[in-house]
């Protein structure tokens, strides 16, 4: 999909998907187990954006105060909100960055689930062509586009015709592929995953085998704007924050509601195992970081008043010397 880069990057991800095949015997279960090693993996980096926003979310009334006091000047006001996150040493950056990590995994997962025997099993494009050969000599038909490339999918039709003829042909002994071939089983739950969901529109039946397809967008959808509430409630954003996010946290779900459709249902199953995960750790993180601030600055404020008193005490002192003199 990418070229050669795109083929480095994508070879962990592909070694742990095989791993998670290789033991459960599930494509959807391995897409599952993937978001989870995926989402421990990023928990470390996350924690550092989730102190930051939970920090951004705690300053929302004193943001709110100085949007009042500078409403008619926006310049001072943006000079004394920077002032503000320099003060408290925050950086309005640092919980943004890291939200942008989940695409470069979705695009490498992308490559591996549209071409499973090039990135998911790891055989060459030559061997990969021989295979290609072979099947077409048992009654399989490409998919062609018409400048004669190969249809995006058209390895998914492919690991599934050899599936179904796992036995008619010995295809390990096709140069280059040996044991690096899989019999794939795209079905999990009855729902074949390496359809897209808007076949299912296309030619629906009242069957759970296309419900179960039209239901994965529509449950990548809900999680996703389930988990942007979360997110919001567990970084302590205040209502007018949330309102101002709003439209944000519907255009995203609806992003996903259209990408999981046009695509694999392959991909819909890890954007909602991705989002579960994601709650589990934004509710995690979010309760230990907020308490690990408010003892900070609980012990801060208990710094601030025992100096205070200390100053006052000092005074007191200065002022009964100079009585005295």
């Amino acid at each position: 999909m990418f070229g050669a880069f795109g083929k480095i990057i994508s070879l962990p991800f592909a070694a742990v998907m095989r791993l998670m095949y290789s033991i459960t015997g599930s494509y959807g279960l391995s897409l599952i187990l993937f978001s989870l090693v995926v989402t421990l993996i990023m928990v470390p980096f996350q924690m550092k954006s989730k102190r930051s926003m939970v920090r951004m979310g705690k300053l929302s009334n004193r943001q709110a105060e100085l949007q009042k006091q500078y409403a008619n000047n926006q310049q001072k006001y943006q000079e004394e909100l920077a002032r503000l996150y320099q003060e408290e040493g925050i950086n309005p950056m640092g919980g943004c960055l890291w939200s942008f990590i989940p695409m470069f995994i979705i695009v490498p997962l992308y490559s591996i689930i549209r071409q499973p025997i090039v990135y998911f099993m790891g055989i060459s494009e030559t061997a990969c062509g021989a295979l290609r050969e072979a099947a077409e000599s048992l009654g399989y038909v490409a998919e062609t586009l018409s400048n004669g490339a190969y249809g995006a999918y058209e390895q998914v039709d492919l690991a599934n015709f050899i599936s179904n003829n796992w036995t008619n042909y010995s295809w390990a002994d096709i140069e280059g592929v040996g044991d690096k071939l899989l019999r794939m089983h795209f079905s999990f739950l009855d729902v074949d995953l390496s359809l897209q969901p808007q076949v299912a529109i296309k030619s629906f039946a009242p069957e759970w085998a296309m419900i179960g397809l039209i239901l994965i967008p529509v449950l990548a959808a809900a999680m996703n704007y389930v988990q942007t509430i979360i997110i919001s409630k567990s970084n302590g954003q205040s209502e007018e924050q949330q309102k101002s996010m709003r439209m944000v946290n519907i255009m995203m779900p609806l992003m996903s509601l259209w990408f999981c459709f046009v695509m694999p249902a392959a991909l819909g199953l890890y954007w909602i195992a991705n989002s579960v995960w994601g709650m589990l750790r934004e509710y995690t993180l979010g309760r230990f970081i907020t308490k690990k601030i408010d003892a900070e600055e609980e012990e801060r404020a208990a710094k601030r008043e025992a100096a205070r008193q200390l100053r006052m005490e000092e005074a007191k002192k200065k002022a009964q010397e100079q009585r005295e003199t």
